[in-house]
């Protein structure tokens, strides 16, 4: 699971397929939830969780 912002989407949405070799589900983070949450590659607040589940 990968939590991630705008600009990194595509990076998380193409290390999950390269990894499991299925495709990914891709979740929006709801602004309550997201307090916490920062992007993987970044430090900006995330607004996604990719996962292969």
């Amino acid at each position: 699971m990968i939590y991630c912002c705008e600009e990194h989407v595509e990076v998380a949405l193409d290390e999950v397929v390269d990894e499991y070799e299925t495709a990914p589900k891709l979740t929006r983070i709801d602004a309550v939830e997201n307090k916490r949450s920062t992007c993987g590659y970044c430090e900006q607040l995330a607004v996604y969780i990719v996962a292969n589940e």
